[in-house]
């Protein structure tokens, strides 16, 4: 059966990949009653980082975004893993996004929208959240965005 995200997400150009794996020895997301904890996520595609590098220097601002979409795209499939579908997803609380960046670059913000705009043009309302933007001069496995998201759920 289809949901209405996995339809919104058709109707966007989207699909949602296969949930990554975990890098190490430690759970992809983790239920401590109503709230889900996502293990942070990087922006891999078919098993694949497909952003290395610092926005700023080997990365644009676009390419900053365009990782930032793709890390939520693997945040919401690591929620529809866990929770074997979104009927279950109340809402996104929180989303802390870390940046690899160049110095002198101060744009994580604008980075992290692109994040944040997908996941409310997917979810609706149940994508308001709360948010902090952070700069990292690298990050694991040299990727340029990692998202960690916390999520109320039934």
């Amino acid at each position: 059966m289809t949901s209405n995200v996995d339809r919104r997400l058709a109707e966007l150009g989207f699909a949602l990949p296969d949930a990554p794996r975990p890098l190490g020895a430690y759970r992809a997301a983790v239920q401590a009653g109503g709230l889900l904890f996502l293990s942070g996520q990087l922006p891999i595609k078919d098993g694949a980082l497909r952003y290395k590098g610092r926005v700023g220097i080997e990365l644009t601002l676009e390419e900053g975004r365009a990782a930032a979409e793709l890390t939520a795209l693997n945040a919401l499939a690591q929620i529809r893993q866990f929770l074997g579908g979104f009927d279950r997803l109340r809402q996104i609380v929180r989303l802390e996004g870390h940046v690899a960046s160049a110095p002198g670059f101060y744009e994580q913000p604008k980075v992290l929208d692109a994040a944040s705009e997908l996941l409310s043009r997917v979810l609706g309302e149940r994508a308001g959240h709360a948010r902090s933007a952070f700069a990292a001069s690298h990050l694991p496995a040299n990727a340029a965005i990692e998202l960690i998201v916390t999520a109320e759920v039934e």
